[in-house]
């Protein structure tokens, strides 16, 4: 399938990368992002820019975005001069975290101008965009995806959700909540530990071999709270969307979400706290403060 011509909506963390790796793949680009910034090292390796969204679907049949907040996603792709009234897409493959009520919302919109949508949201942060080993889930007619695989396949580990439009993203917000919960617990849990004299690279190593081990011990930590450099690259601002959008949609089929809640709230006086572009290790400071510590390794240079 190389040697499409694709449209990319969103040049940011996630998606500088993932053009990139399009790129490599031997597609052409069309792209478009309101940072002059992001998008002048892609325009310097081939790709074409694009003066709006529009003007991208006017360019390709299938367009990914990968866009940070729901609203933007919808303006995205219905909006005045989104992608709705471009001429030739024919597919929106969105990368973004928007939960299932806004999928439900822009796949519909984009059904009567007879555009199929593609449910893709994607988990493993920076590295992974760059590396492509993300984890893509995708909903989406079994024909559409049969037709998008090998280009999404550029970014990492397919899994096909199911046909219904938001079901990818009941996934994706199910693991955003788990991921920023262990970094509640288990700041907690090392703020404890320096309180009463451990150092925290070495409990944090016992924790790894041992059965309260997840993805904040063994990844964020060491990169990123240990050292004090908090900057995993994932923003306090996104995290608190992506878990406010799980408890919606929780309560919304009646499931109780109750140490979700409580995660809600950390992130909540994280954001107040730190600003919504803080990195969400900044969890960790909030922790840190109230208990009178900081969870650094005494081995640290």
């Amino acid at each position: 399938m190389s040697g499409q011509h694709l449209g990319f909506v969103g040049i940011g963390r996630m998606g500088g990368p993932m053009v990139n790796r399009l790129l490599d793949a031997g597609h052409e680009l069309t792209i478009f992002d309101t940072s002059d910034a992001a998008l002048k090292p892609l325009i310097a390796r081939g790709a074409q820019r694009a003066a709006s969204p529009k003007d991208v679907a006017a360019a390709a049949e299938i367009v990914l975005t990968s866009l940070p907040t729901p609203d933007i996603v919808q303006r995205v792709a219905l909006g005045e001069d989104g992608l709705s009234h471009g001429g030739k897409i024919k597919t929106m493959v969105d990368l973004s975290t928007t939960g299932p009520g806004m999928a439900n919302t822009v796949a519909k919109g984009l059904a009567e101008h007879g555009i199929q949508w593609v449910d893709s949201p994607v988990s493993g942060g920076i590295a992974g965009a760059k590396g492509g080993t993300l984890a893509v889930m995708v909903s989406c007619p079994k024909a559409t995806f049969d037709v998008v695989q090998p280009i999404i396949a550029n970014f990492g580990k397919i899994f096909f959700v199911g046909e219904k439009p938001g079901l990818a993203q009941v996934v994706k917000l199910g693991n955003n909540m788990m991921a920023a919960a262990a970094l509640v617990v288990t700041s907690e849990a090392l703020a404890m530990g320096v309180k009463a004299g451990v150092d925290p690279k070495i409990m944090i190593d016992i924790i790894n071999i041992s059965s309260g081990r997840n993805s904040a011990s063994q990844d964020k930590f060491p990169r990123s709270v240990l050292p004090g450099t908090f900057d995993f690259g994932f923003t306090t601002g996104l995290s608190y969307k992506d878990v406010r959008l799980c408890i919606d949609e929780s309560e919304a089929l009646g499931v109780p979400m109750v140490a979700g809640a409580l995660v809600r709230q950390m992130l909540a006086i994280t954001k107040a706290k730190y600003g919504a572009d803080s990195d969400f290790t900044c969890i960790a400071k909030v922790i840190e403060e109230w208990a009178g510590v900081e969870i650094r390794s005494k081995s640290r240079t």
